[in-house]
C-alpha cells in the first residue's frame, strides 16, 4: 500500500525524519566518491563514516523503538498496514550486515567501492520504500498529539546527539533546504547551532580528503 490519507503531524518530527534520509544519501555519495578515488581509508573519510554509522543507528532506533510501535498500535488488526511495518524492521536488519561489511573492508582491505555500492543500493531502496509507504502510513495513522509526544520522546532520548545531528543535516545542503530545516527547529536550538554546534562540526572536517 503506497498512499494513505495524510493527517496533520508535528512538523519538527516530520522534518527530522526526511532530513536524515537526505543526509544519509549525501554521505554515502561522499563515501562512494572517496572509495572510487582510492581515498576511502583517509582519516577524515573514516571519521565521516563513523558519524554516518552513528546517525543511521540513531535513526533506526527512533523508528523501531518509538515510531513503528505507535503506528502498529494505531493500525491493530489491519493486516496490510502491519505488513508494511514488518517490512521496515526486516530492511533495517538487512542493512546492519552491509554496514559491517564496509567496516571490515576498511579495516582489513578488499573491494571498498563494491561494499559501499551494495550498502548504498540497499539503503536507497529502503529509504524509498519508507518514504512511499511507511511514513505516509504513519501520517495517516497518528494524530497530531501523538506526533508531538513522539517528538518529545525523541528529543529526550537523543539530547546528547543533537549538537552533532543538526549541523550534520545542514552540511553542504542548498540554502532553501537549509532554511526550511532550521526554521522547523525551536529558536534556541537554531542559535546554539549557529554559535556552537556548526563551528565545532566544521572543525572536524568530515569527509575531507
Amino acid at each position: 500500500m503506497d498512499t494513505f490519507a495524510v493527517r496533520p503531524r508535528d512538523t519538527t518530527c516530520h522534518a527530522l525524519l526526511y532530513a536524515a534520509h537526505d543526509a544519509f544519501r549525501r554521505d554515502l555519495d561522499r563515501l562512494a566518491a572517496a572509495a572510487a578515488a582510492g581515498k576511502g581509508r583517509a582519516s577524515h573519510v573514516r571519521a565521516g563514516w563513523e558519524n554516518l554509522k552513528d546517525q543511521i543507528r540513531l535513526h533506526h532506533d527512533l523508528e523501531d523503538r518509538w515510531l513503528w510501535p505507535r503506528v502498529e498500535h494505531a493500525v491493530a488488526g489491519r493486516r496490510v498496514e502491519r505488513a508494511v511495518l514488518e517490512e521496515m524492521r526486516a530492511e533495517h536488519a538487512r542493512i546492519g550486515p552491509l554496514i559491517a561489511r564496509v567496516d571490515a573492508v576498511m579495516a582489513g582491505g578488499g573491494d571498498l567501492p563494491a561494499a559501499v555500492a551494495d550498502l548504498r543500493e540497499a539503503l536507497e531502496r529502503h529509504l524509498r520504500h519508507e518514504e512511499m509507504s511507511a511514513l505516509p502510513l504513519a501520517e495517516s495513522a497518528l494524530e497530531a498529539g501523538e506526533w508531538r509526544a513522539l517528538a518529545d520522546e525523541a528529543r529526550r532520548g537523543c539530547d546528547e546527539g543533537t549538537p552533532l545531528f543538526v549541523p550534520w543535516v545542514v552540511d553542504g545542503i542548498a540554502p532553501v533546504e537549509r532554511s526550511r530545516f532550521l526554521t522547523s527547529l525551536p529558536k534556541p536550538l537554531r542559535e546554539l547551532n549557529r554559535v556552537l554546534w556548526e563551528p565545532r562540526y566544521r572543525k572536524r572536517r568530515l569527509w575531507s580528503i
